[in-house]
């Protein structure tokens, strides 16, 4: 992306990230319906090996000519390899596991937990200096979530299930990704992040899932469910990376990380009208919570002021 695209669209960039996070939200449901009928090898082959040759064609177009422009200098190649299995391999290889094990709704409120493992990380990085209103309302937003869970923890914290635990584990990790991954943004741009991330994410997955995707019965799956994965693959993941990294390239991370706490309430409007899931009045509250504490965290402290970004490298 160029420079004066880049700031072109700026101005825009909140609009955009809400874009995002209702696209990601509606995803939730998309890939449960998805995962009812294919096998989680099967998805992740399919979407790691879709995305890594949009990646890669991306590249080719952007850098036609000039392809060599595109290879990361060597002190960055270690900080992309880390950032492709953490961010690849690692985290979506959780997500789609424990997406399969929970519900839409509530492995959205779980994979909110990103927002704050990603400020813990800049503090104890010392990279971020965070204001008040964006603690205030992280917190505030955390509030609405336990009220979300109330009652699914009203009987003890194992009835979280395993799926719940693997994706909190994957919040961590998204947010290590974010950390380690804006510097690469600022230096190269998302195209060039995503492409050679996934290049280093996408082989070990691949191989892995190989077998599970040849014994998939691909011939009995309705035609929707190809439309659906369309929507999960190119929509949902490829675009949404290449715009979360832009996001977090031109907001800042502390600013841009609160705003995944809108992914709950819209997660679970669609779960209620595609899946039939119920909530009580404590989620309603809860929802109502985090949606104060996202619009405090990202227009409490003014517009005047930037944020420092984490870049240990």
């Amino acid at each position: 992306m160029s420079v004066p695209v880049t700031k072109g669209l700026s101005r825009w960039s909140l609009e955009i990230a809400i874009v995002l996070m209702i696209v990601w939200g509606v995803n939730f449901s998309v890939t449960k319906i998805i995962l009812d009928q294919v096998s989680v090898g099967a998805l992740l082959f399919v979407r790691f090996l879709w995305m890594l040759l949009l990646g890669l064609c991306l590249l080719a177009w952007l850098y036609r000519g000039r392809f060599k422009a595109s290879i990361p200098s060597r002190r960055d190649v270690p900080r992309f390899i880390a950032a492709g299995l953490i961010g690849h391999t690692a985290h979506v290889g959780l997500v789609t596991w424990g997406l399969h094990l929970s519900t839409p709704f509530s492995s959205s409120l779980v994979l909110t937990s990103g927002p704050l493992w990603t400020l813990l990380i800049l503090a104890a990085l010392g990279a971020d200096r965070l204001r008040t209103p964006q603690v205030v309302g992280t917190a505030a937003a955390f509030l609405g979530i336990l009220l979300f869970m109330s009652d699914k923890f009203s009987s003890g914290v194992l009835r979280a299930g395993l799926g719940d635990l693997v994706l909190l584990l994957a919040a961590g990790l998204f947010s290590l990704y974010t950390v380690v991954a804006r510097p690469l943004t600022s230096r190269y741009g998302a195209p060039v992040l995503l492409g050679y991330t996934l290049l280093v994410g996408a082989p070990p997955v691949l191989v892995f899932t190989f077998p599970v995707f040849l014994a998939e019965p691909w011939r009995a799956l309705p035609g929707t469910v190809w439309l659906w994965m369309f929507y999960a693959v190119t929509l949902s993941s490829f675009l949404g990376w290449l715009g979360w990294a832009w996001i977090n390239q031109v907001r800042g991370v502390a600013k841009s990380a609160p705003l995944m706490y809108m992914m709950p309430p819209i997660a679970g409007v669609v779960s209620w009208i595609t899946l039939g899931e119920t909530f009580t009045w404590l989620k309603v509250t809860g929802a109502l919570v985090t949606m104060a504490g996202v619009a405090w965290a990202q227009f409490g402290s003014g517009t005047g002021r930037t944020v420092a970004q984490a870049d240990s490298g």
